[in-house]
């Protein structure tokens, strides 16, 4: 943070908590009295007088408390700017000192199935609990609580995988991560809109559901030319380059023509962050077990 912004904020912390000071002892210097009275203040709504009584002391001496509690908290704890505080703390210690105790009290219960083989361990019981909460607490927020998916991340309970299903490649991209990368207009990118709508239509084919025959028919020859390298010839798919099946009825942005418009026009770019900074192996090792008997 700069210095301006620094003293910029310093300035409007403790001009607020020095501002209530003066309110809280203004306020009580314009008091007529130290007790109460049956004195009113002069003025009546609808029958309703307001008496001219003090501050009640317990009150005034709560604020005092306030404010000079805020002041010692500000000198121990960082608040003002790029004062650091007298005890040096900072949210990033504090939360590798709660990764740490967590990594000691938990660590030991991780190993002892952080060795056993994916296949294996995915019929362990116990082990997929843990699994569980790993996936709830690391992947659920992408891929859903029930592992199911939506528009742009994957079903991870069926048997259509875009990298592989087996527990290598599963552990690949859980260590690693994944980008997938689907270029705008494939390879060819002086497509046409003419051509655009040949490859969808042509694309839409393979399921019988092409909006114009001929220009499916034409589209042939621009699936050739822009979308082989990755789709392979039939449309099948490459796991090695994460390219798709098109000719199934499991579609990661949609199946109907405006949505494969789309991806043809502008491509589609994925990512599936690594978890091996952010994860241990064996909680990776555990976490493959649950997400491969998901779909097995």
């Amino acid at each position: 943070m700069s210095t301006f912004w620094s003293i910029w904020i310093s300035v409007i912390v403790l001009g607020t908590v020095f501002g209530c000071w003066w309110l809280l002892f203004a306020t009580r210097k314009s008091q007529t009295t130290d007790s109460e009275t049956d004195r009113t203040m002069g003025h009546s709504f609808d029958g309703i007088e307001e008496y001219d009584n003090p501050l009640p002391k317990w009150w005034f001496y709560l604020f005092a408390a306030t404010c000079i509690f805020a002041l010692g908290y500000l000198a121990l704890y960082p608040g003002l700017g790029n004062y650091k505080g007298l005890l040096g703390w900072t949210s990033t210690n504090q939360w590798e000192a709660e990764i740490a105790a967590a990594d000691e009290k938990y660590g030991p219960i991780f190993a002892q199935y952080g060795q056993t083989p994916v296949i294996e361990l995915s019929k362990n019981g116990d082990a997929l609990k843990i699994g569980q909460r790993l996936f709830a607490n690391n992947c659920s927020v992408c891929h859903g609580s029930a592992a199911r998916g939506q528009v742009g991340f994957p079903n991870l309970t069926d048997d259509d995988w875009l990298w592989g299903g087996k527990p290598e490649a599963i552990l690949e991209t859980l260590h690693n991560g994944r980008m997938g990368n689907m270029p705008a207009k494939g390879v060819m990118p002086n497509m046409t809109n003419e051509q655009v709508d040949q490859v969808v239509n042509y694309v839409l084919s393979f399921s019988g559901r092409e909006k114009d025959a001929a220009a499916a028919e034409a589209g042939q020859a621009v699936f050739a030319q822009a979308c082989v390298a990755c789709h392979g010839p039939e449309g099948k798919g490459m796991q090695a380059l994460g390219a798709p099946n098109l000719t199934d009825n499991i579609w990661l942005y949609g199946s109907n023509y405006e949505w494969i418009k789309q991806t043809v026009l502008h491509g589609r770019q994925n990512q599936m962050p690594a978890q091996g900074g952010r994860l241990s192996g064996d909680q990776i090792q555990i976490l493959a077990a649950y997400v491969y008997s998901l779909s097995n």
